[in-house]
């Protein structure tokens, strides 16, 4: 049987996600890998730490540059469970991060294809790959019933 280490790393970011949930963020997760290895973890902390860059996949990827010692993260993946931001599309892209995997489309800031495709612009010296919709319904539900919970 073969393994599908898209959604298994997907299913890690989920598990990151629901640490955001626990402390009452907004329920997104990511995890940065290199060579089929977690390198990195995050999830929103941007709420409780009076920070607005504390998003997910910043997280992720300041802790998997303090792992290998090297802000360049040549060669790794991102697995996000909701589409990056504008922000988090430029931290990607100066870590040199090599492919994008997202769950959720976000049609109010994605900058994958969603909102707009920053992957289209010729300034970046960069360009990730993306593929979106990796367990979108699974990372879409915890989005939407976290904020149902708050409209509640």
């Amino acid at each position: 049987m073969q393994i599908d280490f898209k959604e298994a790393f997907m299913a890690l970011a989920l598990s990151e996600a629901n640490r955001s949930l626990e402390i009452n963020e907004v329920p997104v997760g990511a995890v940065v890998v290199l060579n089929n290895k977690v390198i990195g973890k995050g999830f929103n902390t941007s709420i409780s730490k009076n920070d607005s860059t504390r998003h997910a996949e910043i997280e992720a990827i300041r802790r998997a540059s303090g792992l290998i010692g090297n802000y360049r993260l040549t060669g790794a993946d991102l697995y996000v469970t909701l589409e990056p931001c504008s922000m988090c599309y430029g931290a990607i892209v100066h870590s040199r991060i090599s492919n994008i995997f997202f769950g959720a489309h976000d049609l109010k800031t994605g900058v994958c294809g969603s909102c707009a495709d920053f992957s289209k612009f010729n300034f970046y010296n960069h360009k990730p790959l993306i593929t979106g919709g990796i367990m979108e319904e699974k990372c879409s539900k915890i989005l939407k019933d976290f904020f149902k919970a708050k409209r509640s």
